[in-house]
């Protein structure tokens, strides 16, 4: 039986996978999320798809609040610390963090879950287990 054609990514998956790329560049690099943004935006064709504007706000607000959201991770991350994390899932965790604290209309189980998903997809077997309790045990208990 031949399956249809695949669905298309929807646009916040697409912006926050757009926003991973741009965290996991500047993490492996050592430079400023905004500043590995701004040359990422500068390859961009126009007009720009309409998920950049999501995946600007994402790498910004983890930029800004980049201090907060690791020490959050840090505090709920039993038995690992961020340098021990793959890059991927730490970037992921970010993200998700970052939604789950400071982005009121997205809910919590929908930034857990894109971030579970983004895991399996481009990170080790085991990511997406580790990143669906940690952010779980933030949700739950991280004050808004």
């Amino acid at each position: 039986m031949a399956e249809g054609p695949k669905q298309q990514m929807p646009a916040r998956r697409k912006a926050r996978k757009r926003a991973l790329d741009v965290l996991f560049e500047a993490d492996l690099r050592d430079r400023p999320p905004v500043e590995v943004l701004a040359g990422y935006l500068e390859r961009i064709e126009k007009p720009r798809p309409e998920h950049v504007g999501y995946a600007v706000s994402l790498v910004e607000g983890v930029a800004a609040h980049l201090d907060r959201i690791d020490e959050v991770i840090a505090s709920y991350a039993e038995g690992w610390t961020l340098d021990r994390m793959p890059v991927v899932d730490r970037n992921l965790a970010r993200i998700a963090v970052y939604e789950l604290l400071y982005v009121d209309e997205i809910d919590d189980a929908v930034a857990i879950s894109e971030a579970v998903e983004l895991a399996r997809q481009m990170s080790t077997d085991d990511s997406p287990r580790f990143l669906n309790g940690i952010l779980g045990r933030i949700a739950e208990y991280a004050t808004r």
